[in-house]
């Protein structure tokens, strides 16, 4: 072997050295956004890219980018989603406006903003189909379910009933307002077991094809969902939550634009959640009941907080100026 036939050996070895003992090059850093959602088609902005996120075609993934991880929650009801945001396991949810609104009462203004509307309309009061009550008064011992204690549809059916001139308090009163989960209000409903549900849509129909329900008050103009985003992450990462607001304001005119193949998603979405069938014409029922929105009025949320206010859900007064953010 000749010495520089040697010499090269040693040059080699001691670049492959080099580069076994280089320091690896950083790990590709991505954030993890965690957003929640119901199983109801009054969050069907959830339930479209829940569905598309499953299928590796997801919505705001597209328009995030490659560095942010998109992963989806599913809530009964306001006040868990909520709980969610106050213990940072989730970054948004979809959620009905009074949880929000109480979460930003609860912490003096620190949580519970609202970044984006979503849907208005898809609640109702359904009462048996050979029912009579038709007002507030002819609840008087009575039972109304809502999905949830401090739900939106919960402070409503309080309201309502208090406004119609019936003592309500949050255990009972001349009327029982009975916290239940939207798959038991159907089942207690059918046995005969409530008077009356307050409820949103896929529920609403599903209340009227099978369990012979009539909708006595077709709240169509209440705002039912908004979109929330926790405080921490507007204060630190406010770009970030700008692009999800965005990408949620096109995706809510993209469903506008689509709603048949919105509806197929949503369904799909149902199915996989709930592992219940949804027929087409259900999800198109419900449907018809909805209006999509991306835009939240304070003024509007001001009269809600009057209602809660008057059942007993709100009680101190922080200043309202940011329970809506524009990021």
């Amino acid at each position: 072997m000749t010495k520089l036939f040697r010499l090269l050996l040693r040059a080699v070895g001691a670049a492959m050295c080099l580069v076994a003992f280089a320091p690896a090059p950083p790990a590709f850093a991505q954030t993890t956004l965690r957003i929640g959602h119901f199983p109801n088609i009054t969050h069907v902005q959830g339930l479209v890219a829940h569905n598309m996120s499953r299928n590796g075609k997801g919505w705001f993934e597209q328009r995030l980018g490659a560095d942010v991880k998109i992963e989806w929650y599913v809530y009964n009801a306001g006040p868990s989603a909520m709980e969610a945001i106050f213990a940072k396991s989730i970054d948004f949810t979809y959620v009905g406006p009074n949880p929000a609104v109480n979460a930003y009462f609860k912490s003096a203004g620190q949580e519970g903003h609202i970044v984006a509307g979503a849907v208005n309309g898809g609640s109702a009061l359904v009462v048996q189909g050979d029912s009579t009550l038709k007002t507030p008064a002819d609840f008087r011992g009575k039972k109304i379910a809502t999905p949830q204690f401090g739900n939106t549809q919960d402070v409503a059916t309080r309201a309502w009933l208090k406004k119609g001139g019936l003592a309500i308090t949050q255990t009972g009163g001349d009327a029982q307002v009975v916290p239940t989960a939207n798959p038991d209000q159907l089942s207690l409903f059918k046995q005969r077991q409530l008077d009356g549900v307050w409820t949103v849509e896929p529920w609403i129909s599903r209340l009227e094809t099978e369990a012979n329900g009539k909708v006595l008050i077709d709240d169509r103009e209440a705002i039912t969902t908004v979109l929330v985003a926790r405080a921490d992450l507007l204060a630190s990462q406010r770009d970030l939550v700008r692009k999800v607001v965005a990408a949620h304001r096109e995706l809510t005119e993209w469903i506008k634009a689509n709603p048949e193949e919105a509806q197929k998603l949503a369904r799909d979405e149902l199915e996989a959640e709930t592992r219940t069938k949804f027929a087409p014409e259900l999800v198109i029922s419900s449907w018809k009941r909805i209006v999509l929105t991306s835009d939240a009025s304070l003024d509007a949320l001001k009269a809600m907080i009057t209602d809660a206010q008057a059942v007993g859900f709100l009680r101190n007064a922080p200043d309202l100026s940011r329970l809506v953010e524009k990021p």
